[in-house]
């Protein structure tokens, strides 16, 4: 079985559809508690990768870091809503492109869906983060090197021969949640290398009534710690991920596969909710 792509989906009935049972925590209204819980779970992460995943395969890996990402949303009281098929997605080798908001984007990700992320070498530094990103199957670019973006794109290739599932944020970097900033055509093109398909993916932070849940952004000089209690001293976010048709990457150049998967991801963005501009 698999999510309709016609019905949208919560975390929860997502993660049962695939034959995982969700975490059942209940949602905590005190932000230091929040947080308190935030840190024992990161530190649980962290043990499991010392002494758990080298003795798992790859697919048990996956599902470790699903579970793990699933339960942090639970924590902060993030719920996830569903629309497409992300499964097709894996079972495809796909190229993933999504708008990028917040810090959270990876991990609403990895709670429904099989993937690698590419990310900027900075991440593996990072103080337990960077090792949970690692585990989960990282792929890491210098971005000041053109010679490393010429690896990854050969990397990221070979592995979308293979059959992988490949996620990234061809913005660049995170905006405010309002506009949709513009792709990097470069960023396609393993895409079009392997022919592999490329599914855009829209990703819309929303507060309980539907408007635009401006604290959930994490942009500008705003550091992971400041993020980190916004999020915490909310009630509730509801998270809207919308995977989108593929598109076929075959006869394609690079700027024109950015352009089509920008495009796609622009369209769902009612002018009149405020999430994007006209």
């Amino acid at each position: 079985m698999f999510i309709r792509p016609a019905a949208r989906q919560s975390r929860a009935a997502a993660w049962i559809i695939r034959g995982i049972t969700p975490p059942r925590n209940p949602v905590v209204n005190f932000p230091a508690l929040k947080l308190l819980r935030v840190a024992v779970h990161v530190l649980a992460g962290s043990l499991t990768v010392l002494t758990l995943f080298p003795r798992l395969d790859r697919a048990a890996r996956a599902r470790r870091v699903g579970l793990w990402s699933a339960k942090l949303l639970a924590i902060l009281a993030v719920e996830v809503e569903v629309e497409g098929d992300p499964d097709a997605a894996h079972r495809a080798g796909a190229l993933l492109v999504a708008n990028h908001v917040s810090w959270m984007d990876i991990y609403v990700i990895f709670s429904v869906a099989r993937t690698r992320f590419i990310s900027k070498a900075e991440v593996r530094g990072w103080p337990v983060i960077g090792w949970l990103a690692e585990a989960a199957g990282t792929l890491f670019l210098t971005r000041e090197k053109k010679s490393d973006a010429m690896r990854l794109n050969r990397m990221m290739a070979t592995h979308l021969r293979e059959g992988d599932c490949l996620t990234l944020f061809p913005e660049g970097t995170t905006s405010d949640g309002g506009e949709l900033l513009p792709f990097y055509p470069s960023l396609f093109q393993p895409a079009v290398d392997a022919e592999a398909q490329v599914w855009p993916v829209r990703i819309r932070y929303l507060t309980p009534d539907g408007a635009r849940c401006r604290e959930a952004a994490y942009h500008g000089d705003m550091s992971l710690v400041e993020s980190l209690l916004r999020i915490a001293r909310l009630k509730a976010v509801r998270v809207e991920v919308d995977f989108l048709p593929p598109i076929s990457s075959k006869g394609m150049r690079r700027r024109e596969l950015a352009a089509a998967a920008e495009a796609a991801i622009r369209e769902g963005f009612a002018p009149s909710s405020g999430l994007l501009p006209k």
